[in-house]
């Protein structure tokens, strides 16, 4: 048997320890789902929509937040063609896709409370006049029941003219939340907050915190291509 060394022994130990700790993150990258599978997330509920009936189908392909200014053309949308065009409400069918820095819209005060969107992202909150930690684009501006339907569509304060994401799910707009945009804004948050979590925890959190009603996709060009492709969704990006 071949004698020892300390420095033999010490040099040894340490090339271990090195070692384990490149196992060790490896195993944490590991965990990333950078890609999501069909069987790991709602792909029947994305499938659904796609082949939904509806006689008018309309996806709006949303990246800019933009001051969250393309809500109002959707409550455009559904105005024009609902009282325009005479269009029944149960045969419009308008999906919001947001991707980019518009996903953070997906979700809930917690989640830009904790992780600052609004400073990050420079979304002022109107009441405030300092950045967001809450999201101020999807409450409702009055309750959303029967009476608020049953008033004039010229009525400022009717849900007809609400342009919130609560206000437009009530009339039927499904929110779409892209899961690769939030893996690569997790990384973002990482960098720009210098935090000790690794980023699939912050994905975690954060579809944890989803708003009510929107449903995360796998990919949302992805998403977008079969919405056009198979589902015979027109297109409109603003």
């Amino acid at each position: 048997m071949t004698p020892i060394s300390r420095r033999s022994f010490v040099s040894r130990s340490a090339a271990s320890l090195t070692a384990l700790g490149m196992l060790a993150g490896v195993s944490r990258e590991a965990d990333a789902q950078l890609v999501w599978k069909g069987k790991e997330w709602k792909l029947a509920s994305f499938q659904k929509l796609v082949s939904d009936p509806a006689r008018i189908k309309q996806v709006y392909d949303v990246a800019r937040i933009g001051d969250g200014k393309f809500r109002n053309n959707i409550k455009n949308s559904l105005n024009g063609l609902q009282f325009g065009f005479d269009v029944p409400k149960s045969q419009i069918r308008i999906v919001a896709a947001l991707h980019g820095p518009a996903n953070m819209m997906n979700f809930d005060d917690f989640i830009w409370n904790k992780y600052q969107i609004g400073e990050w992202l420079k979304v002022i909150d109107p009441e405030t006049g300092k950045p967001a930690v809450r999201n101020i684009f999807f409450s409702a501006k009055g309750p959303l029941d029967a009476a608020a339907f049953a008033k004039d569509p010229d009525d400022e304060h009717s849900v007809y003219q609400d342009t919130s994401m609560q206000a437009l799910q009530a009339r039927g707009v499904h929110f779409l939340s892209c899961h690769t945009a939030a893996e690569e804004q997790a990384r973002a948050l990482v960098r720009r907050s210098k935090l000790t979590q690794v980023p699939e925890d912050i994905v975690k959190d954060m579809l944890a915190h989803a708003l009510p009603g929107v449903l995360v996709v796998a990919s949302m060009v992805a998403a977008i291509a079969l919405l056009q492709a198979e589902g015979r969704f027109t297109y409109i990006t603003v």
